[in-house]
């Protein structure tokens, strides 16, 4: 009887280690179901997008992102607030000129280093940008308003440049040089040349008549 007893008490004490035992592996498990549940929280958010936004959020902002790609493609109405930041015709032969304006400008500033050597190529150059009117394209009104403003030398002497590239050949103008090209060019347009101070002095006036007559000496 006593064995008896002893072995039940020893089932009695195994039941309970294995009983503790499974108790203490169900709580682990029960921690890792939470943090799948928690985890399966937070993709469900992240699949509703940022800040949670609904699915059909996305759809309605494709839609109104569409609408206003039409609205855009539409011309805008006059005095409308889009028409003032919409590209105006032809901005690309005005890039074109604003660049090639630069060129002939950058051209002009290397001429100008040796002028004695480069005045009939500045002339031509001028005279390019006055018939291809390219001081259009910096706001300029009229050639003359684009000389005073963007070339060094004034507009006087840029116009006789000018003018001295289309009346002279370039071999003879760099024989002659731009001081006698320019004189040549007064003499055509009939301007006077300043006069020079006479060096022997003119007729002298007659001497004034006195008031009263000389005296006659008596007895003659």
């Amino acid at each position: 009887m006593a064995k008896s007893t002893k072995t039940k008490s020893s089932e009695k004490r195994s039941a309970k280690k294995n009983s503790s035992s499974r108790a203490s592996g169900d709580a682990p498990k029960s921690g890792t179901k939470a943090r799948e549940k928690d985890d399966d929280a937070k993709g469900s958010k992240r699949k509703l997008g940022l800040r949670g936004a609904a699915p059909w959020a996305a759809r309605h902002a494709a839609k109104h992102a569409a609408e206003a790609r039409a609205r855009a493609a539409e011309p805008a109405p006059p005095g409308s607030a889009r028409a003032t930041i919409r590209v105006p015709e032809g901005a690309d032969a005005i890039k074109a000129k604003i660049a090639e304006l630069h060129n002939q400008t950058t051209k002009i500033r290397t001429l100008r280093k040796r002028m004695e050597k480069g005045f009939f190529d500045i002339g031509l150059v001028l005279a390019e940008i006055q018939e291809q009117q390219l001081y259009q394209a910096k706001g300029y009104g009229s050639f003359e308003a684009f000389l005073e403003r963007e070339i060094d030398f004034g507009k006087q002497t840029s116009l006789k440049l000018v003018k001295l590239s289309k009346v002279f050949q370039r071999e003879a103008a760099l024989d002659h040089g731009m001081d006698r090209c320019m004189m040549a060019l007064a003499a055509l347009d009939g301007e006077a040349a300043p006069k020079a101070a006479p060096s022997t002095p003119g007729p002298m006036a007659p001497l004034p008549l006195p008031l009263k007559p000389p005296m006659r000496a008596a007895g003659g």
